[in-house]
């Protein structure tokens, strides 16, 4: 399961759910899909398909897309190639699904590669990456793969060295100095795109350069975030920006302002605690959530290791926004 692939696929969702209203519904599904990461991580990859299976059945076989594609690499790690094959041929006709380099890329899949499904799948995919990328602006699609491409790179890298069990502080503090580094002259790149040509939409730069350029104002510093929030407000009206991006934002800029984030995305990590920071009205946090396509509090918070608790989280609040108010002081 590429791991890139799943964090991009959060941001573009079928529409699947007919009423997130119906809880017991949503208790169901969300129950099912931890259930199906937790023995795909343990590599019982049929038996993991399978919840996904139990999961769909909840709303009449939809399906969040990343979930379905996590479907797709269970079966296919199964050796059930045809439940495989159902899953991305979904994905390809309903959801236009066109990144052709990230599915021939994703290793969950090799167990496909020689058959004539395959060979057609991708057809398909070339062909819905070609009809997406008819009309955009070459060249600056061009410059913010490159953007992107340093954006993430040494992201990556010092996650690697933070997850040794003898981390080298000198090379994560050389990492984090190399980081800030491309940060900066990005964030020139990008904000001279906003100045000169406003929001570009994915019908101008692709989905894929959309997520770049709140990428690189994502991790910029609070003035610029607050300089060009109300022009990716207006992109998102517009559905020039994702939904799921803006609320990101607008999140770390609320806390930076010491205030409480709005739909739970930002988690404060300390040498001898993490926790989910500040966040307001924390029994309706899921409903702000699914608004903007962001999936339940308590599913994004197990990848972080945190327990989610609303009664508990209420009752500790006050100490959590005395501790966030240190931290930006």
């Amino acid at each position: 399961m590429n791991t890139l692939i799943k964090i991009l696929l959060y941001f573009a969702l079928l529409v699947i759910v007919p009423n997130l209203s119906h809880a017991q519904n949503a208790a169901d599904y969300n129950k099912w899909i931890s259930k199906a990461s937790k023995l795909y991580d343990s590599g019982e990859y049929k038996s993991s398909a399978e919840a996904y299976s139990l999961a769909f059945a909840c709303y009449g076989g939809k399906a969040y897309t990343v979930d379905r594609y996590n479907a797709a690499c269970s079966w296919s790690l199964a050796g059930i190639a045809d439940s495989a094959f159902s899953h991305l041929f979904t994905l390809v006709a309903k959801a236009n699904y066109s990144d052709y380099k990230g599915i021939t890329t994703d290793k969950d899949f090799n167990n496909l590669h020689a058959t004539e499904k395959w060979k057609q799948l991708c057809n398909t995919i070339k062909e819905n990456k070609e009809k997406a990328e008819a009309s955009l602006d070459k060249e600056l699609v061009n410059t913010l793969e490159k953007v992107y491409e340093s954006d993430q790179k040494y992201r990556q890298e010092i996650m690697t060295l933070y997850e040794k069990k003898d981390s080298d502080p000198v090379a994560i503090d050389a990492m984090w100095k190399k980081i800030n580094k491309y940060d900066s002259i990005n964030t020139i790149i990008v904000t001279g795109i906003l100045e000169e040509r406003g929001w570009p939409g994915p019908d101008v730069v692709g989905n894929d350069g959309c997520t770049t350029l709140f990428l690189v104002i994502q991790h910029a510093d609070l003035k610029v975030q607050e300089k060009y929030l109300p022009m990716m407000r207006q992109a998102a009206k517009e559905n020039k920006l994702n939904a799921a991006e803006l609320a990101l934002l607008e999140d770390r800029v609320a806390l930076k302002h010491h205030k409480k984030q709005i739909y739970g995305s930002q988690i404060t990590d300390l040498p001898k605690r993490k926790f989910l920071a500040p966040l307001i009205d924390p029994d309706h946090v899921d409903e702000r959530r699914a608004s903007v396509g962001l999936g339940p509090i308590a599913d994004y918070l197990q990848r972080y290791d945190i327990k989610w608790d609303v009664e508990a989280y209420k009752k500790e609040l006050p100490e959590l926004e005395k501790i966030q108010a240190e931290l930006y002081r």
